[in-house]
């Protein structure tokens, strides 16, 4: 009997107090922007939603800058609800990029991915660091791109390694099953071209890091994405690592990035050389 993708994909459904959820991630996010050091709305390319905000530590401790992606399946959500997820990892001394990019409809899903490419370009361009990816949900799939990413082909000057480390919390890598949910409406998405905008079918990033997390309450689809990517991926040369958020459901297993001692948090600071 094949997967119903629709309500294994649904996840508003599966989690019927997401509003609640995400109000306070609104609230906490414009609580952390009133008190951090930060800049905000900075240009990385010619559209509004163009935009990143940086959150700075006192004292810097890595020796990368880590990038935060939201999620939202490519056509929800914005910047503005996540500048708190930059708290925990700025305690810790890592400077954070939570990064804006346009949405399905408006673009398809390959021009976001050339996007968070350009983003991560331009912070490379301006810091010399190295960027660690990290994002929840949509955001997993689009860190995931960035560690394949042949940096070369977006700009010849760019090092090979611009992004030796992604941490993708509950992403998704193969959009194939996305085909065949409500979710495709608004992407648009042929079932070549989710192959195509698939990380899993990339070139792996051999010798790079992976680590694909997922909430333990979220649907079979959800442990299937991640360790997929893993099992690939790690047969590929790539450093992966696959680990389950105990009693996390999609919307709630980020809750633990605000906070420097959740071992979440600390791995990604890891990855960033804190």
């Amino acid at each position: 009997m094949s997967p119903d993708y629709e309500t294994e994909y649904n996840n508003r459904a599966r989690v019927p107090e997401h509003p609640a959820l995400i109000a306070g991630w609104a609230r906490d996010s414009a609580a952390y922007r009133s008190e951090a050091v930060c800049e905000l709305g900075i240009s990385y390319g010619e559209g509004e939603r163009q935009r990143y905000d940086l959150f700075k530590p006192e004292t810097v401790r890595g020796n990368a800058i880590a990038m935060f992606v939201h999620g939202g399946y490519w056509q929800a959500l914005d910047r503005s609800f996540f500048s708190h997820m930059a708290r925990g990892l700025n305690r810790l001394g890592v400077p954070v990029a939570v990064v804006g990019y346009d949405l399905c409809p408006q673009v398809e899903l390959g021009h976001i991915v050339w996007e968070l490419q350009q983003a991560a370009a331009a912070l490379w361009r301006r810091f010399s660091l190295p960027v660690v990816a990290t994002g929840h949900s949509a955001g997993g799939h689009l860190s995931a791109c960035l560690l394949a990413t042949n940096w070369a082909n977006v700009d010849p000057d760019l090092p090979e390694q611009l992004v030796p480390a992604a941490y993708g919390i509950s992403g998704l890598y193969n959009l194939k099953p996305l085909t065949e949910t409500s979710i495709n409406t608004a992407l648009g998405l042929s079932f070549e071209a989710a192959e195509r905008e698939s990380p899993l079918f990339w070139p792996a990033p051999s010798g790079l890091v992976m680590d694909a997390v997922v909430g333990a309450a979220e649907s079979e689809e959800y442990f299937k994405q991640s360790r997929r990517i893993v099992d690939v991926w790690g047969l590929e040369g790539v450093r992966t690592r696959y680990e389950e958020i105990p009693g996390a459901n999609h919307f709630a297993v980020i809750a633990g990035l605000p906070d420097p001692e959740d071992a979440m948090t600390r791995r990604i600071a890891a990855l960033a050389g804190a």
